[in-house]
């Protein structure tokens, strides 16, 4: 087991212009004052894109616990059972979330699943209603929580999707998996279709309609794959990784997520300063919508030292590379 101590910063930075001002008079004296001490990892750091399916920090909350970190391919439904310690069958699994797609001439938008107000009871009655549906082309469904499902099946083998937290609020075509490149894609956009189509009529969104709840009419996949086998250990321990930043930032926030910015400022990231004053082995990985840059305790040369004297790390220099 390391012995460093790791913290993770998803959603550090975001090209939003919103986000861009928020950070124009943002203190965060901690926060420099560590960069300065710590050198760049680049063993750890990589560059993306803001399209790619996979957000930074999945991708490296994948390779802290030994899961591949392909883009669109990272089997977290599948560790998520393993985690349980529930047999995988050798099988495929993914997440379904069920959502609203909101609907206009030119957007397709999927709304918070969160919103949608399903208890345990109404999730349960809406997976016995669409699983015969899904069952017809080999893909079994399974409840874990109101807003999120398991499936099994050989459709989520080689499917590349992309992580909800890409399509929340967003037009979900944009992040549909390639129906031209992949066989499997073509059957998940006639399931979209089927279930919008079965959703639309059906008595279980009259009910709801008539609550004053809102529709439920499509799902989300995600999280498909293969657990690699050997799979990693169970217990392995990820790195620490607030998530204020990152509610904030998804709703666009951004008075928000400063003032969540400047409370992590003031905890994890004094925390972590701390212990590597007192000379412990930290790392600190910053991700924003595209890429990751990681930082660790690293000997230096006296250049290094001169320069982080004269000319320290600060995140407004670093905060475009995110």
């Amino acid at each position: 087991m390391s012995d460093t101590t790791h913290l993770l910063i998803p959603y550090a930075a975001s090209a939003s212009e919103g986000c861009q001002q928020a950070l124009q008079n943002l203190p965060l004296p901690h926060l420099d004052r560590l960069l300065a001490r710590l050198s760049l990892h680049p063993a750890s750091s990589d560059n993306g894109e803001d399209t790619s399916f996979t957000p930074p920090h999945e991708r490296t909350l994948a390779r802290a616990l030994g899961l591949p970190a392909q883009d669109g391919r990272i089997p977290w439904a599948a560790w998520h059972r393993h985690q349980q310690g529930l047999p995988d069958g050798g099988q495929a699994w993914a997440f379904f979330t069920p959502c609203q797609w909101q609907v206009t001439t030119d957007h397709v938008t999927l709304r918070d699943p969160e919103l949608l107000g399903l208890d345990e009871a109404a999730s349960r009655a809406l997976l016995a209603i669409v699983a015969p549906w899904f069952a017809e082309d080999g893909i079994t469904l399974h409840y874990d929580t109101p807003t999120r499902w398991l499936a099994h099946g050989e459709l989520f083998d080689q499917l590349a999707t992309a992580s909800l937290e890409r399509v929340l609020l967003r037009d979900v075509r944009a992040w549909m998996p390639d129906a031209r490149a992949e066989p499997a894609a073509r059957t998940l956009h006639r399931l979209h279709s089927e279930m919008q189509m079965l959703l639309y009529t059906h008595a279980f969104n009259d009910e709801r309609t008539a609550r004053g709840l809102p529709v439920v009419n499509s799902f989300w996949v995600h999280g498909a794959g293969l657990l690699p086998q050997p799979a990693p250990d169970a217990d392995a321990v990820p790195p620490t990784m607030p998530t204020t930043l990152r509610d904030a930032a998804l709703r666009e926030d951004w008075r928000a997520w400063a003032q969540a910015f400047t409370a992590l400022d003031a905890g994890p990231v004094a925390d972590l300063l701390r212990q590597a004053e007192a000379g412990a082995h930290v790392q600190l990985t910053l991700c924003g919508e595209r890429s990751v840059r990681a930082f660790h305790t690293a000997p230096r040369s006296l250049a290094q030292r001169i320069q982080g004297l004269f000319r320290p790390s600060r995140f407004m220099d670093l905060r475009h590379q995110l």
